[in-house]
């Protein structure tokens, strides 16, 4: 199974794509970020993100999808922002095909380091053990994105193996 995380944001948002072997060895098979110039008007910046998410779709085609809920935000020009991209990166899914889960923050730091509270040093640290990675991946958006990613294919095993209990 291959799946895709997404960080949302408007000026950086990260993606991480891994694929599992064998039913349990987590591979990571692409990460990084995507930038838009914060002096670009808005749109242009969402156009920019969406045709970006695109052609990573294209290259990969992964079966599945997970990207970041947005969590409660002090600064309402930072949430609305970040819903933005959210809703960009939804589309750009749901224009795949792709079926999307959605994660809150605590969900996954509960998925990836098993604890809800972990703090980010322990989820980078958590995602570099689960990806068999020499180094933290970098930037921390392209981390975040893979720890979206392990979550959601953790959640798919785990729908997985109830489905099938139900079955039986």
């Amino acid at each position: 199974m291959l799946v895709i995380g997404i960080d949302p944001g408007t000026a950086i948002t990260g993606y991480g794509v891994v694929r599992i072997h064998q039913g349990r060895d987590i591979e990571a098979v692409d990460y990084g970020v995507i930038e838009t110039p914060a002096k670009a008007p808005m749109p242009e910046r969402l156009v920019m993100l969406y045709e970006q998410l695109n052609q990573i779709l294209t290259l990969h085609r992964p079966d599945t999808g997970a990207v970041e809920k947005l969590f409660f935000q002090k600064n309402v020009r930072t949430a609305i922002s970040v819903g933005q991209a959210r809703g960009v990166a939804l589309l750009a899914l749901a224009q795949a095909g792709i079926s999307i889960g959605e994660y809150t923050p605590n969900e996954i730091k509960q998925a990836v380091a098993g604890y809800g509270a972990a703090d980010k040093y322990q989820m980078q640290q958590m995602v570099r053990l689960l990806l068999n990675l020499e180094e933290i991946p970098k930037p921390d958006d392209a981390a975040d994105a893979l720890a979206v990613a392990i979550c959601h294919l953790h959640s798919a095993q785990a729908q997985a193996r109830y489905d099938s209990g139900i079955e039986q």
